[in-house]
């Protein structure tokens, strides 16, 4: 029996191995990429993206009470226990300041790239019945979106789509006048430019022993806005960084996930020359992968407490 995946957050469902009947009771389609391996752990083909894509259905169904969740082949196919994580890790900064996790729909979030996948919208209300707004700068992805929420109705109070019409901005045309959000969170594109993505897919893929091929495949998926941007990671969240001081009164947390460490001292050190009143690393792990959330604010801490109450 695989052994309990003690780096995930203690409240994530996913610590435990895998019931593969049990996920595939939810999508039968599963079962023909379900193999016991060497070690004699059942498991799948991670290197597969049609099995990584079924697996998070199944997943999304058995643990969320997510019908019908699909995306096409390009789209980035999230691994469903990290981005579970953040949530939990959110939830945890929210209930730094008072005796248990805020809970409901007075809890607003934002998801910056919610993607066409939508998953931390997802997780975020079955766990915590957070209110979710999802922004995204490519229109298809968000279309696909719009069908999963469709499938769903039960989530049609407590998730909104918002489209940003200009790439430049994260913020601008999202965030209203009126609006006030307790936390935004962002998977920002990791890579600047495809030729690295696609040079970080083949070392992903070896590590994962699938044999390299002359046209490059993302287990992952993944479009251009989901994998890359100019300046990569770093320069991403330097620009959000910057536009948040623009909001700095509306939002209690900006968060970001980090991939590479190296980037924390000029991210951190520009939140000092911003003057951001706290900021937090949070560290997260997921199997041999490591990553960390960024977390900043501009509201002292004696006024966190009440914040949106």
């Amino acid at each position: 029996m695989p052994a309990e995946k003690s780096s995930l957050h203690i409240r994530n469902k996913h610590r435990h191995p895998y019931d593969f009947d049990q996920l595939i009771s939810c999508v039968p389609e599963l079962k023909q990429y379900v193999f016991t391996n060497a070690y004699s752990t059942v498991t799948i083909n991670f290197s597969i993206p049609k099995a990584v894509k079924l697996l998070n259905k199944a997943l999304l169904q058995n643990f969320y009470r997510i019908q019908d969740w699909d995306i096409p082949e390009d789209n980035l196919c999230p691994p469903i226990p990290g981005r579970a994580d953040y949530v939990h890790y959110i939830a945890d900064l929210l209930a730094e300041y008072r005796n248990t996790i805020p809970e409901g729909a007075s809890v607003k979030g934002l998801d910056i790239g919610t993607g066409a996948n939508l998953v931390y919208p997802l997780i975020a209300y079955h766990e915590y019945g957070w209110k979710m707004t999802g922004t995204d700068i490519n229109e298809s992805s968000l279309a696909n979106a719009r069908e999963i929420l469709e499938h769903n109705p039960h989530l049609s109070s407590a998730v909104q789509l918002k489209y940003q019409s200009e790439s430049d901005y994260v913020f601008r045309n999202i965030i209203g006048t009126e609006d006030r959000f307790m936390f935004t969170m962002c998977n920002p594109p990791f890579h600047d430019s495809e030729e690295a993505a696609i040079k970080g897919n083949i070392r992903k893929t070896k590590n994962l022993g699938k044999p390299k091929s002359r046209k490059p495949l993302f287990n992952f998926g993944g479009q251009q806005s989901e994998l890359w941007c100019e300046g990569g990671e770093l320069a991403f969240v330097k620009r959000m960084i910057n536009e948040s001081t623009l909001y700095s009164s509306q939002v209690l947390w900006f968060t970001s996930l980090i991939s590479k460490k190296d980037n924390l001292p000029q991210l951190t050190a520009l939140l000092k020359n911003i003057q951001a009143v706290d900021f937090k690393i949070i560290d997260m792990a997921q199997g041999q992968k490591i990553s960390r959330i960024l977390a900043w604010t501009f509201i002292p801490e004696e006024e966190r407490k009440n914040w949106l109450l």
